[in-house]
């Protein structure tokens, strides 16, 4: 796996301040994606033990919440093999810190319904995460006013209860917590 960009002070991709990995390669060609640099699975650099440890590093400050995984597309099959190595690591070194993630893939129907069912990879790789942004970006639907997401299609997904209680349970963007929307 390649990785396209690290921000390593990101206040724009999740709550509170947080170190951000933007993987390299995606297969969903969105139409003014803001990221097309990083549809190249080629683009970038190697994504080594060396980065991971860098990562885990830039993670020790309190001020930072968590990580954020975007990219490109990290539920690209090598992605998801790319970055479990690191979740794994996140999650045992900081167990109190979130990760976010960013998927052009739908959450039922492309990530549970195909996805899971393929590669033990990405159930795993979803038991590491707290928030899944998911959906593609669309032109036409394009809202700036939305927090965390470029269009109105995209929903901010609570993983953990998501899986636990087998329905979507969304996050409620009025609050800076990991709070439920009220439905």
């Amino acid at each position: 796996m390649n990785y396209a960009d690290i921000k390593y002070c990101d206040v724009a991709n999740g709550l509170g301040v947080r170190v951000s990995v933007f993987v390299s390669g995606c297969t969903h060609h969105c139409k003014n994606c803001f990221n097309e640099v990083a549809w190249d699975f080629n683009y970038g650099s190697p994504f080594t033990e060396e980065v991971i440890d860098k990562i885990i590093d830039y993670l020790k400050p309190s001020y930072i919440s968590g990580l954020t995984l975007l990219g490109g597309e990290p539920f690209e099959h090598i992605n998801q093999q790319g970055l479990l190595p690191l979740v794994r690591k996140v999650r045992s070194t900081y167990p109190g810190k979130d990760i976010w993630c960013f998927t052009g893939y739908d959450f039922e129907k492309d990530i549970l319904g195909h996805m899971c069912k393929e590669w033990p990879e990405t159930m795993e790789l979803l038991s590491y995460l707290d928030v899944l942004v998911d959906g593609k970006f669309v032109e036409e639907l394009k809202d700036l006013t939305l927090r965390f997401k470029g269009s109105s299609n995209q929903r901010t997904i609570l993983v953990q209860p998501s899986l636990k209680e087998g329905r979507v349970v969304l996050w409620d963007p009025s609050k800076d917590t990991l709070e439920p929307l009220e439905q």
